[in-house]
């Protein structure tokens, strides 16, 4: 190892914000109910969304193994 080591390039910094803050800034909300976060019609049909179900527990098995 050599005695002139090299320094590690400094992470630019920024503004700590606290997400508090970024939230107000961006004007999120609270989510009031869980049915503000129902989506009824983003599948297609039922055999869309068995499609999507079967490729996730696929999925999840194969990170399993």
């Amino acid at each position: 190892m050599s005695s002139n080591a090299e320094q590690m390039p400094e992470w630019p910094t920024a503004e700590h914000v606290p997400a508090e803050e970024l939230a107000r800034r961006q004007g999120v909300r609270p989510v009031a109910s869980v049915d503000d976060l129902a989506r009824p019609d983003l599948f297609v049909s039922d055999d869309e969304f068995d499609d999507f179900l079967a490729d996730l527990y696929a999925s999840r098995r194969a990170g399993a193994a």
